[in-house]
């Protein structure tokens, strides 16, 4: 793997290689998956007022995607979301498993 790809804060093409990204891009860590899935709720409330799209401004579509991410985490699955803002920007967001990881599990916890 490219030295570039491991530092880089680009999102990587497959959830799971965010685990092998420097431990400064980790935003958090959660001991359960519905506060990861809260967590990933409130980051586009940040930037709701920038979406390209008025339907990734609904609040009932955010609270869904809350619930389902909670859901996919608690099954031990990684979880990415993405919506474009003003032009010409990408909000990319991802939570990952990591005990171990269920796609890559010989890729440690960077926090471990």
């Amino acid at each position: 793997m490219a030295a570039e790809f491991r530092t880089s804060d680009l999102p990587p093409l497959e959830t799971a290689y965010w685990l092998v990204k420097p431990r400064s891009l980790v935003r958090g860590t959660w001991g359960e998956a519905k506060e990861a899935a809260a967590w990933l709720g409130e980051r586009p409330a940040e930037y709701a007022p920038r979406f390209a799209a008025e339907d990734d401004r609904d609040t009932a579509r955010l609270a869904r995607l809350v619930d389902a991410a909670a859901e996919r985490l608690g099954s031990g699955a990684d979880v990415s979301y993405g919506c474009y803002l003003e032009r010409p920007s990408y909000l990319s967001l991802a939570v990952v498993t990591c005990s171990p990881n269920r796609a890559l599990p010989e890729l440690p916890c960077p926090c471990a």
